[in-house]
């Protein structure tokens, strides 16, 4: 049997213990992570889905997840606003690789600096990516653009902000214009919104389009409204977005494992005569289901990278596969982090407790869409197999 090779860390334990060490303050001064960020940057992290050839790492979406469930180890929020630079990059590596080089552009910049981030939030739009509560009008050589984006990430660095809104001149035919704006153009504004439960550093404040034009240079998809929308540039968004949002969680629900292991065998029982709390039945049951959830998620979430990444043809059912990947990781992490504080014996409730925080980081991922109940929509329509017959455009 071959072993398999798993290509070198990016980033040095050194750094990441660092990364450690500033998360608590970050997440306390509800503060960007700036000194996390140029660490970042110097070790070409946000270059790791750029190809070889452009000035990147080269890196498939499989060593990209590890290196994101590692990071988020040490800083969840770090590793969460981090990903939406990673998952364009993604994107548009996905694309030209596949032929179609419509993107490479966005390789190109990314390889001389330029953040990416995504401005997809909007309150009321159940639908991500495939509607928009945002406006769209076609002029002389590109789009304006109106609406409130929420849920910004990268507010602080990015320099293309990754965009969608509605074109309805035909009210027959409405389309969803992909843009992307860079960070000079007037008709913006940013709205300082974010003071959150959990995930504080990531600083993912709101935009306010009113009247923003984006050049054709920028307009990466003009498509139908809907599933019917949904081609490789918009999948590929939701199975780069939604594997690595399920490694964060997966790492971030280790290391609640790991600290709750640790503290219950440095607890002790008067009850047992002072033997370690390691030797209590319940505790090694609880302990137990959480490693069993681990096992779980992380085996789901690289069956569905690795088969992304090697083109497999599951046809259909990708839009329910990467969904229910997120989802699955989500929950399990939430119930992982949960028993976590369970066996904490109250010590996780104390501020100073990094438990506490990672109870609070891990309530947020099901924020990041696909939410539970698009979800469940996608993969009942897919099992009963009526994914395509849209009560939203029938």
């Amino acid at each position: 049997m071959t072993a398999v090779q798993i290509p070198q860390a990016v980033l040095s334990e050194d750094m990441l213990e660092r990364f450690r060490q500033r998360a608590a303050g970050y997440d306390r001064e509800n503060r960007f992570f700036t000194e996390d960020w140029e660490e970042l940057k110097q070790a070409g992290y946000l270059l790791m889905a750029v190809p070889r050839e452009i000035g990147g790492l080269g890196m498939p979406l499989s060593a990209i997840c590890r290196e994101q469930q590692r990071l988020a180890m040490y800083a969840p929020a770090t590793a969460l606003a981090t990903n939406m630079h990673l998952y364009w990059t993604g994107v548009a590596a996905d694309l030209l690789r596949a032929g179609d080089d419509s993107c490479r552009w966005m390789l190109e910049e990314a390889a001389r600096g330029e953040v990416f981030a995504a401005g997809h939030g909007e309150s009321g739009n159940d639908f991500p990516l495939l509607a928009s509560s945002a406006r769209a009008e076609r002029g002389d050589g590109g789009y304006t653009f109106w609406g409130h984006k929420i849920f910004g990430s990268l507010t602080p660095v990015w320099t293309r902000l990754g965009i969608h809104a509605m074109d309805t001149s035909d009210p027959a035919s409405p389309r969803v214009v992909h843009a992307f704006m860079p960070r000079d153009t007037p008709g913006y504004t940013i709205k300082e919104t974010w003071d959150t439960l959990g995930m504080r550093a990531t600083r993912s404040d709101d935009t306010i389009l009113d009247g923003a034009f984006v050049p054709d240079q920028y307009i990466a998809r003009v498509l139908p409204a809907g599933l019917a929308g949904a081609d490789l540039f918009v999948l590929a968004i939701f199975a780069w977005a939604e594997t690595l949002f399920s490694n964060i969680y997966i790492g971030l629900a280790q290391r609640a494992l790991d600290l709750a292991a640790a503290g219950v065998k440095k607890k002790t029982s008067v009850a047992m005569n002072g033997r370690s709390m390691a030797y209590h039945p319940m505790l090694q049951y609880t302990i137990a289901e959480m490693i069993i959830e681990l096992e779980a998620i992380g085996a789901h979430a690289d069956r569905v990278s690795q088969d992304w990444e090697m083109g497999i043809d599951h046809g259909g059912l990708w839009p329910a596969k990467l969904v229910a990947l997120k989802y699955h990781c989500v929950e399990s992490a939430k119930r992982v982090v949960d028993l976590a504080m369970d066996v904490s014996g109250g010590t996780g409730m104390f501020k100073t407790n990094e438990l506490e925080r990672l109870y609070r980081d891990v309530r947020c991922g099901g924020f990041h869409p696909a939410n539970s109940a698009i979800v469940h929509e996608i993969v009942g329509k897919t099992g009963l197999g009526v994914l395509g017959e849209e009560p939203r455009w029938g």
